[in-house]
Parts: structure tokens; C-alpha cells; sequence
């Protein structure tokens, strides 16, 4: 390779890293906890639990839960019903003042048998609240998202110019080598280089996935603008506010599960809200695999009549972003998964540091060269491989 070449990749690394190395370790710090927060949520007691009933109770029906729900909230309107995903027995109502995107929300937590309200969860306040804002946006919104997402970039950038230095920088050391009989601050370059290029893989998904997470606000509303608009041609000409006058929907539920059999609800997002249209109910259904409980399948009804408007495949870009999200967290595996998660995460904090120590350590530290012992891969550049990785996570 030759000497100008590598200088150019040096460089790429160098201030890639440098730029993103406070950010990186900000998110791989807020991320340990948003790995393990179902379990941290068992530990606070923040989690709602239904109580022990027969197996086989019957369900309430779903317009008599968003009765209770808006009961405890009468001011407010409904924009989404949940289910829990590890407790078919349980809904989530969450009502805002308006049906447009909003962080001012109350949750009610409903029993799916009996429809009695079990907790009212607040999810906006709170350690776990705080590190989740400060992953996803920095408690900037949208401009936060992006920011970060620019960071995610600056990472990949840094990751494949790690790799390009790491094979002649090691040519003469066989691989793993720590000199721990040299300087100190060798063998911190050594450690970060072996670190670095050990997480290597996995760093580049979990930062590629992290960087397409804060992108959810734009492609979903693409997804919008892209097929939802096509769906409302029957519509033109009425109002484009949520439509007042609806039907039940315990019966939207039933028609728009026929059309997705072999599956279980996710969530309803009602009209005027993110993931619907002013005129409909919008139901997304998920598998009953690992893989695609991850996906979702939209069926659209409409409020008045409670008749399926359509069921559109989701395209390749939301489905994109659906999959990164869980591969983000390390949702697929369960335990495991989740301990290899946060063991490569401690990883990238130790590689993020030494990166950060090495090159406020540059210059400040005399060589103590041994005649036999020198070789070329002294002169390695201190932040070769500062490779790090944004845990963000989509909503």
C-alpha cells in the first residue's frame, strides 16, 4: 500500500473518530440499560402484571376497554391500543390531547378480561425515560435523530478505514498480540486494535442498524406520502380531519383478523393518528415466529362501516426498519443474545476509551525503544482502530 494511500486512510480514521467518539460513548453507555430494560423494569416494579385467571377467560370487548381507558382521561383522545407482547391479557391505551405526534401522553394499562384499568404507567419520566431520550435524540426530536444518525455514519467510516490500516499495521506481530512489556501507552494500542478488531462484525451491524433506526420519522412518513395517499383515492372530497362518527371497533378487529390469519395483533393506531388515515382504523398484525413477530402486516378498515379498505403488503424500506430495530437491541435470542449484546457493548466502551486515551496521549509520551525490539508497527497511528456503536433505538 502505498504511503500516500495510507495517510489518506489515516486521516478518514483519525477524525472520523475523533468527531463521534463522545457521542458513541454517550449511546453505548444510555444503550447497556435499554438492553436489559424489561428486566430493570421487573427490578424498579414499573412493569404491569395482569392477575392469575383461568386459562381460557374470554376477552372484553375492545370498545368497552377504550371506554374505561378514556374514562381516566376524558380530555384526551385515544391514539393507539397496544397489546403486550409477552401478556395477551393486557392493553396498553395511550391518549393524547390531539391525534397528532406528541410526547405529551398518558398510558393506561387495562386487564383484556375483565377491563378494569390495573395501572396508569408513566413512561415518560424516570431513569430508563432518561436514557431512552438521550439514545434516540438527545431530547432534541427529529434533529437530534439525525444528528446521531450523521454519528452512525462517522462510525462506519471509521470502522472500514480500522480495517483497512489493521492488516499491514500487524504484518510483523502475530494476530492478538499485546506488548505488554513496552510502554503503557503501547499497550493500550495494542489492546484497542485486538478489541477493535475482535467486535469488528458486530459493530458494523449494530451501528449500521442504529443509523437506519433514526431515520423511522422520515420513512415512515415516505410510507405515507408512497401508499397510504394511494389508498385514499375513494376518499376525495371529504374532510381530511379524523372522522367523528364510527363504527364499533371490536368488529374492525374481527374483519381485519380475517385478513391476516395465522397472526396476532400488535397494535391499533386510530384515525388522524401516525400510522393510519383520517377515514380508518389501522390494525398491524404480527407473526408467531422469532423472525416475523418482528414484521408487521397493516390492515386497513374503515371507522364508519367497519369494512376492510385494504391489507398492503409493507414495503421494502419499512421492513428494512423493522428488522434493524430488534438486531439493534439483540431482541431475537432472549437472554443469551441480550448478555452477548451487552458484553460487546463493554467491549466498545473499553475500545471508545482507549481510542479517546490514545490520542490525548499523542506526543505527550517518549518513546523507550529497545534496539532489538523496534520494529515498524511502532509507528502505528494511535487511533487506528476507534471503532464504536450507536444502540438507538426506533420507538
Amino acid at each position: 500500500m502505498q504511503s500516500r494511500t495510507i495517510k489518506i486512510w489515516v486521516w478518514l480514521h483519525k477524525w472520523s473518530s475523533i468527531v463521534c467518539t463522545a457521542f458513541m460513548l454517550l449511546l453505548c453507555l444510555t444503550g447497556l440499560p435499554l438492553i436489559f430494560h424489561h428486566e430493570i423494569g421487573h427490578l424498579l416494579g414499573t412493569e404491569v402484571e395482569t392477575p392469575k385467571m383461568a386459562p381460557g377467560t374470554p376477552h372484553a370487548s375492545l370498545d368497552k376497554v377504550l371506554e374505561v381507558a378514556r374514562a381516566q382521561h376524558p380530555d384526551r383522545v385515544v391514539q393507539f391500543a397496544s397489546k403486550d407482547a409477552d401478556d395477551d391479557n393486557l392493553w396498553f391505551v395511550t391518549l393524547t390531547p390531539t391525534p397528532e405526534p406528541t410526547d405529551d401522553f398518558r398510558s393506561v394499562a387495562i386487564d383484556a378480561r375483565t377491563a378494569q384499568v390495573l395501572a396508569q404507567p408513566r413512561f415518560d419520566e424516570g431513569f430508563m425515560y432518561v436514557m431512552f431520550k438521550l439514545h434516540v435524540d438527545l431530547f432534541a426530536g427529529l434533529p437530534g435523530k439525525l444528528f446521531l444518525g450523521f454519528m452512525g455514519l462517522l462510525l462506519l467510516v471509521a470502522i472500514v478505514s480500522g480495517l483497512v490500516l489493521y492488516a499491514p499495521f500487524m504484518r510483523k506481530l502475530d494476530f492478538g498480540t499485546v506488548r505488554r512489556d513496552r510502554r503503557t501507552r503501547l499497550k493500550w494500542l495494542d489492546l484497542h486494535n485486538l478489541l477493535g478488531i475482535v467486535t469488528l462484525v458486530w459493530l458494523f451491524v449494530v451501528g449500521a442498524t442504529g443509523m437506519i433506526n433514526t431515520w423511522a420519522d422520515l420513512v415512515i412518513k415516505y410510507w405515507q406520502y408512497d401508499q397510504l395517499s394511494a389508498l385514499m383515492v375513494p376518499y376525495q372530497g371529504q374532510p381530511t380531519v379524523p372522522v367523528a362518527e364510527r363504527g364499533s371497533v371490536q368488529r374492525s378487529m374481527e374483519v381485519a383478523q380475517a385478513q391476516a390469519p395465522q397472526t396476532k395483533l400488535s397494535f391499533v393506531a386510530f384515525p388522524g393518528t401516525t400510522f393510519s388515515s383520517p377515514h380508518h382504523t389501522t390494525f398491524f398484525f404480527k407473526g408467531n415466529e422469532p423472525f416475523t413477530s418482528k414484521l408487521l402486516q397493516p390492515v386497513l378498515v374503515d371507522a364508519k362501516t367497519a369494512e376492510v379498505t385494504a391489507a398492503p403488503k409493507l414495503p421494502w424500506y419499512l421492513t428494512a426498519l423493522l428488522v434493524s430495530q430488534p438486531l439493534h437491541f439483540g431482541d431475537y435470542g432472549g437472554m443469551p443474545m441480550q448478555i452477548l449484546w451487552a458484553l460487546l457493548d463493554i467491549a466498545t466502551i473499553i475500545v471508545l476509551g482507549s481510542g479517546l486515551y490514545l490520542w490525548l496521549r499523542k506526543g505527550n509520551t517518549a518513546p523507550e525503544r529497545k534496539p532489538e525490539a523496534a520494529t515498524g508497527a511502532d509507528e502505528a497511528p494511535p487511533a487506528l482502530a476507534t471503532l464504536k456503536k450507536p444502540l438507538e433505538t426506533a420507538p
